[in-house]
């Protein structure tokens, strides 16, 4: 399997991404294991930046599947989005100044994308290990929604049939006092496993 797997850097107040760690590690052990082919890619976190990175990495390697993963700093869980929204509403700037106020990530373009990941596959498989993670219906609408929203749009109108969705990861333990985050290892884990469920996905 040929996966593409983003996350972005650090934004606002956030001075490091718990999605990025987490793909650094991902890369580091499967280096060592060789258990796919992993196209890792830390996205800038800007809505223009980051669309026209998705996109290019899509056209370039044609992955077998693509996996977005972004920090949801306020949340506990693994959260497995199920939609993507065309729009981008955020009274927080994006790392480019820009700030968004409610207007269409393509105008003309579907009101929604649904996940095509095995969601529902990958949270039984997360229950299983004890590790907490939830369906989420909505990936917000700031950049990670917009990284999200894209990638569907191009995987689209390229006509590729594969997998592909958005993830977000709680809070690195320990990083903010109201937060109860979750162990990096635990997340690596956490989406190793998710993972693993698309790989099986595939073969079947």
């Amino acid at each position: 399997m040929k996966l593409l797997l983003t996350a972005f850097e650090p934004f606002g107040k956030l001075r490091v991404n718990a999605s990025e760690e987490v793909v650094k590690k991902i890369v580091h052990r499967n280096g060592r294991s060789h258990a796919c082919e992993i196209i890792a890619q830390v996205l800038p976190t800007e809505y223009s930046a980051s669309a026209g990175q998705i996109r290019r990495l899509i056209r370039k390697h044609r992955p077998d599947a693509l996996l977005c993963l972004g920090v949801a700093a306020a949340r506990d869980a693994i959260c497995l989005e199920r939609f993507a929204l065309n729009v981008d509403e955020e009274k927080l700037p994006d790392n480019a100044g820009r700030i968004a106020s409610g207007k269409p990530i393509r105008r003309g373009g579907p009101e929604a994308y649904r996940s095509t990941l095995p969601i529902d596959k990958m949270l039984r498989a997360l229950q299983r290990r004890r590790i907490r993670a939830r369906i989420s219906n909505s990936a917000g609408t700031f950049v990670c929604n917009h990284a999200f929203y894209v990638a569907r749009d191009e995987v689209e109108r390229l006509g590729l049939r594969i997998p592909c969705g958005f993830i977000h990861v709680p809070d690195l333990k320990g990083r903010r006092r109201r937060s109860r985050g979750m162990p990096l290892s635990k997340m690596v884990l956490g989406i190793e496993c998710c993972i693993g469920i698309l790989g099986s996905s595939l073969e079947q």
